[in-house]
């Protein structure tokens, strides 16, 4: 029987670093009951399923298939920005991460939901995609591209949500990054996702104010949930 019970965590603000020995513990637990199932079958017992949100100081993160030089900025500029650069065993190039920016990390089983990691990628696009329609913004996908996009069909294309995931015997890790009250000076240090040519956006860019976060982590959180039709528990 699969299962669709969801352990949500909300870890607040968090360094990056922290935050990964966090998601890795969960994840290789995880891996390891798959294993042990298989091995055993005898004692076989259900895995769990997590979605944490996030926030994370200032910080750079470029994964397997990125380009160290679509980081613009040198070791020095870096401490000046109060920033730290990671490589990471995601997928996608690289991204930021910072106050005001909501990061999702959906540690699931997809043996317990479905098992296609490009039906994973549009549901939580769609999901990010719902949640700005509840504030009447107007968001889609760009072909060719993960993440979240406005006005994908013409030159005013630009990002507000990336995407990078990591799956290892359909356990999922790593997972979204939402722009709502971002900095986004911060991206023009880096050519984010290695796209040259496109612009980054956040809610409070396009509505002209400030959003209250909390409340845009639990319209999301409920459109996850919905999409993926979880049943979600606060730990």
């Amino acid at each position: 029987m699969k299962n669709k019970e969801v352990f949500f965590q909300d870890w607040g603000l968090l360094t990056y670093e922290q935050a990964w020995d966090k998601q890795e513990a969960i994840f290789a637990e995880t891996v390891a009951i798959k294993t042990n199932n298989r091995n055993h079958p005898e004692t076989a017992q259900q895995t769990p399923n997590y979605l944490i949100f996030v926030e994370h100081p200032h910080v750079y993160t470029l994964g397997k298939s990125g380009k160290a030089e679509n980081l613009l900025l040198d070791e020095q500029a870096l401490k000046e920005k109060e920033a730290s650069f990671h490589k990471i065993n995601r997928g996608g190039d690289i991204t930021y991460h910072g106050p005001g920016q909501l990061v999702g990390y959906p540690i699931l089983d997809l043996d317990n939901f479905f098992t296609d990691i490009h039906l994973y990628l549009r549901t939580l696009e769609e999901a990010v995609i719902l949640t700005l329609a509840d504030y009447g913004i107007k968001a889609g996908r760009y072909e060719g591209y993960t993440g979240v996009w406005l006005d994908a069909d013409n030159q005013k294309a630009r990002k507000i949500c990336a995407m990078g995931v990591r799956c290892s015997r359909w356990v999922t890790m790593h997972g979204f990054a939402f722009n709502v009250n971002t900095n986004l000076d911060y991206f023009k240090n880096i050519v984010p996702c290695g796209i040259d040519d496109k612009d980054v956006t956040s809610m409070q860019r396009e509505l002209g104010k400030v959003l209250n976060i909390n409340e845009v982590k639990d319209k999301l959180k409920n459109h996850i949930a919905k999409l993926f039709e979880m049943n979600l528990a606060v730990l």
